[in-house]
């Protein structure tokens, strides 16, 4: 759906409806966070599986998982929304404004805390899932070495 929303962004935005031009941007926006927020659920699965490998057990995990993958990026649009829809739109057209033609998000400081900030903190989580993850793997790794040296002798 990202894909398809950011491909008719420009068209969808030459019919200069505000309206129109709103709803695409909010569609754009809510498919870029909800597909960095499945990233960011699938390295705590990721996590889950390979670090907290025993008794893990998540009632309605699935259920659960989608809540939060479509959820969150819903509550983070609807603020915005709430505090004012015409942060999203398509500007003024000018030669100084690159994206004029593109229905997107018009206030820089809502840009950079509805989208980069939220990439960001999703960045990190990752991260330090992924550094998690290593870490167990060669522990798990020495664990066997040292086994395996134990019992050759």
């Amino acid at each position: 759906m990202l894909n398809m929303v950011f491909l008719m962004n420009s068209w969808l935005s030459s019919f200069n409806q505000p309206g129109l031009c709103i709803t695409v941007a909010v569609l754009l926006h809510y498919f870029l966070l909800a597909a960095f927020t499945w990233m960011c659920l699938e390295s705590v699965h990721f996590y889950l599986a390979l670090v907290k490998v025993f008794n893990v057990y998540v009632p309605k995990y699935i259920l659960k998982c989608c809540i939060a993958g479509w959820g969150i990026p819903a509550v983070v649009i609807t603020i915005v929304l709430i505090i004012n829809k015409d942060f999203y739109g398509n500007g003024s057209p000018s030669e100084s404004n690159p994206f004029s033609n593109f229905c997107w998000i018009q206030e820089n400081i809502v840009f950079y805390i509805s989208v980069v900030a939220y990439v960001f903190l999703i960045f990190l989580t990752n991260t330090a899932m992924f550094i998690t993850v290593l870490l167990q793997i060669q522990s798990v790794k020495s664990r066997t070495q040292k086994r395996s040296r134990f019992w050759k002798r």
